[in-house]
């Protein structure tokens, strides 16, 4: 592993949806598959977390007037979405255009996003009897097949341009949610189950995590290059909390991925992106992840000391410095390269 800083971003595009996950066009951009194994590179692999996204006249004509579930479960529409960006900017790799709450829908969660409010279940968890009310064992083709179907389209239609990255919410996240019933500032309810029913709390960690290990390694079958497990709420934990309800899953997460991909001899980078985290930098290092992602809140130098270069990194950029002029801009990012060795920003395209 080599001293350089690696970043990336994410993407998204069109197509139909029966094609057999085999004969892939040949791979001709293979930077950020490379720099996420921490070999050398020619340049900094850049790729955009919401590649997709509202900053895309073309994306918000796609997406008028159509119920954003339904967008998610036409491997067409996402696979259109996902190919977007890339038809404007040069990236390195792109990831497929969906949503984490899939998941809980998959386990029998009606979940709706609602204009002005965003995610909302209709019913969310209150009490630990509420499991009762989940599929534990999901059929993932059945019941995520068309996220699948999606990636397979998209990866022929990129026609070998960059990789593409599948993805997932990591379990405590996912749990938040689950319970919150939407978006939380506190996740106060969320975090009363781990106070309170801590062995509840662990029983749904646990749900949630075998349902991950299928659904990603769905995903790889189906032709994706690379998976990235989005721990987004957990600096809504503290350390002690973080220790105990969220690295255990996403530890059991990869190694559970990694000794099933062993089998068929399949070379797939795992990407960890816990927000906020930046006191579990070090764990998070050894957690059989090749990618660790930071946010703009860690400085990524001293994250590479902490790490001790176990790990590529990804990330760091703040989503809003886009706002910033051109000049100030292009002087910040030269700065950051310089102090990094090398630099490839993360970042979310904001409206």
């Amino acid at each position: 592993m080599n001293d350089t800083v690696y970043y990336y971003i994410c993407c998204i595009e069109i197509v139909l949806c029966d094609t057999e996950p085999k004969d892939f066009p040949k791979l001709k951009n293979d930077t950020f598959l490379r720099a996420a194994r921490g070999e050398d590179t020619e340049h900094v692999p850049v790729w955009c977390m919401r590649q997709a996204g509202r900053y895309l006249p073309e994306f918000r004509e796609w997406r008028e007037g159509k119920d954003f579930f339904e967008t998610c479960r036409s491997p067409e529409i996402c696979c259109e979405l996902t190919l977007q960006p890339l038809r404007r900017f040069p990236l390195d790799a792109a990831i497929i255009f969906s949503d984490i709450l899939v998941v809980p829908q998959a386990m029998g969660m009606n979940v709706q996003m609602l204009t002005g409010k965003g995610p909302t279940f209709t019913e969310p968890l209150k009490e630990p009897e509420d499991l009762e009310r989940l599929q534990a064992k999901v059929d993932v083709q059945k019941e995520l097949g068309y996220v699948f179907k999606a990636i397979t389209l998209t990866r022929h239609k990129l026609e070998g341009k960059v990789p593409l990255i599948g993805f997932t919410g990591a379990p405590w996240t996912l749990m938040s949610y689950m319970i919150e019933g939407g978006g939380s500032v506190t996740q106060s309810k969320a975090k009363r189950w781990l106070y309170r029913h801590p062995e509840a709390s662990h029983m749904l960690l646990k749900m949630l995590a075998d349902v991950i290990v299928e659904y990603l390694l769905g995903q790889v079958t189906a032709g994706a290059q690379a998976l990235q497990v989005f721990e987004s709420h957990a600096g809504i934990l503290g350390p002690a909390q973080f220790k105990e309800f969220s690295l255990p899953y996403l530890r059991d997460i990869a190694r559970r991925v990694k000794d099933r991909l062993k089998e068929p001899g399949q070379d797939v980078p795992m990407i960890v992106f816990a927000k906020d985290a930046h006191y579990g930098l070090e764990d998070l290092s050894q957690s059989h992840y090749e990618v660790v992602g930071l946010d703009w809140t860690i400085d990524p130098q001293s994250a590479r000391e902490r790490t001790g270069g176990k790990v590529s990194l990804q990330g760091n950029m703040d989503p809003c410095a886009l706002y910033a002029p051109k000049v100030t801009l292009g002087a910040f990012l030269p700065l950051k390269a310089t102090l990094l060795c090398s630099l490839t920003i993360t970042f979310h395209f904001l409206t």
